[in-house]
């Protein structure tokens, strides 16, 4: 069963929406570091950045991935926290190249 851990969700001036969900759940072959997560920056209902460890996405072993824009890339994950600390740098690199 799935325990949340942490969430943070804001909403900037302008609409922008940054969520963050980190859930402890069982070690499975599926979730083989007993934590599921979701992170993203939205734009008028669309998904700029995101990084995540649902299904689908990934090729390969690991369902981590990072989603900028409508590419998805591979996401080598160490823990919640450093994944959580990626976001953000993703967030900022966004910035520079004036995405956000």
């Amino acid at each position: 069963m799935a325990k949340k851990a942490f969430e943070y969700k804001e909403i900037k001036d302008n609409g922008d929406i940054l969520q963050i969900r980190v859930w402890r759940v069982e070690k499975s072959e599926k979730q083989p570091d007993g934590v599921s997560y979701s992170m993203v920056y939205i734009r008028n209902g669309e998904r700029l950045i995101g990084h995540d460890n649902f299904e689908g996405h990934a090729k390969g072993g690991s369902n981590h991935h990072r989603h900028i824009e409508d590419r998805v890339f591979p996401y080598e994950f160490v823990d919640e926290w450093k994944a959580i600390e990626d976001f953000y740098i993703e967030i900022e690199k966004a910035r520079q190249r004036g995405l956000i």
